[in-house]
């Protein structure tokens, strides 16, 4: 049986939906419910759902860290709450999802930026004193995107998403080449559904400007989470692309948020296979959404970059990627980047 959330609902004025999702006895049985908000658009959106939601309890969610997400878990419980609302970007909604994992309660996302597929993934990333890490948490029980908010998030953020759904297509590689090299089972339906987010936005010739475009950006990292909850894992939208970002981020934190380096970690890799192809098509998708393609984009050397290419593998030990299969040394690898780099740079 599929595991699929009960509402997924994206349009322009979605937050004044929340009052009848939350009446389902589904989702809370008496109405009690409490509500978390990031620190940006928190007043504004406590303002607006107050007439929805009446006497709900708004928390404040101040940073993306385990510390914000245990936190809020314990105010939880404390509580007896039935539910939390998840209100905000991916930093809000990956705390809030942890929280309620801890509590043991279901979680409602409602999306207000469209920067990765956190919206409806079984994962948290987290900020530790060890950098950042990922958590398997539950899937969200209901999400909705409003586009009002998203339209008003800083456009960088919103087109990060498109970097991160794009990424899915190297991580259907590595899977398939792990079940190629090492006999790894390979979930059909996963496959497909994190191929198709990944298509869909793939060839569009309009951008982030327009609710046709948001839509489907907000329907494709709906799907490429729910992908990861069918396979059990993160395998089908995670592979050397995401290995390489996630060293990027231990390395040198702060350089790109995480669509911004997915897309980039996507592009290297098909640069690896040699698949010209594929990459002429990443990198024009990058490109026509005025997202980063080379490591000069962020603000990483050729140094650092390759730095962050031989750390990679390290990050999700046993997962088999490109990277993994080339065994390149670090001679190799820096000859690539360089090789990469002005192929691609302008």
């Amino acid at each position: 049986m599929l595991m699929a959330p009960l509402t997924v609902e994206v349009r322009r004025g979605a937050v004044a939906q929340l009052g009848a999702l939350l009446a389902d006895s589904r989702v809370a049985t008496s109405g009690r419910v409490a509500v978390a908000v990031g620190a940006g658009q928190g007043d504004h959106i406590s303002s607006l759902i107050a007439a929805t939601l009446g006497e709900a309890k708004v928390f404040r969610v101040p940073d993306g860290s385990v510390d914000a997400a245990v936190s809020l878990g314990a105010d939880l419980r404390k509580g007896a709450f039935e539910a939390v609302v998840g209100i905000g970007g991916g930093k809000t909604i990956d705390v809030t999802k942890y929280a309620a994992s801890l509590t043991g309660i279901p979680m409602v996302a409602v999306a207000t930026n469209l920067s990765h597929d956190g919206i409806c993934s079984p994962v948290s990333s987290l900020e530790h004193e060890g950098g950042k890490g990922s958590f398997g948490v539950p899937m969200p029980l209901a999400i909705l995107v409003d586009l009002d908010f998203v339209h008003g998030a800083p456009p960088s953020l919103v087109r990060a998403g498109v970097g991160d759904v794009i990424s899915n297509l190297s991580a259907i590689e590595d899977w398939q080449l792990g079940n190629v090299e090492r006999g790894e089972p390979i979930d059909g339906l996963a496959v497909a559904m994190a191929r198709t987010s990944a298509e869909a936005v793939l060839g569009r010739g309009d951008s982030i400007e327009s609710d046709a475009f948001l839509t489907v950006l907000a329907e494709s990292l709906v799907l490429s989470g729910m992908a990861m909850v069918i396979a059990g894992s993160s395998r089908p939208s995670s592979g050397g692309d995401h290995e390489i970002l996630h060293a990027v981020d231990q390395l040198y934190p702060g350089t790109s948020n995480h669509g911004e380096l997915a897309g980039i970690g996507a592009a290297f890799c098909f640069f690896l296979r040699e698949d010209e192809r594929r990459l002429s098509l990443v990198t024009g998708c990058l490109r026509g959404h005025d997202l980063p393609v080379t490591p000069g984009d962020v603000g990483l050397t050729a140094e650092q970059f390759t730095a962050a290419v031989m750390l990679a593998p390290s990050t999700r030990p046993g997962r088999y990627t490109i990277l993994e299969h080339l065994r390149l040394s670090e001679a190799e690898v820096r000859d690539r980047v360089e090789e990469y780099v002005r192929a691609l740079g302008h």
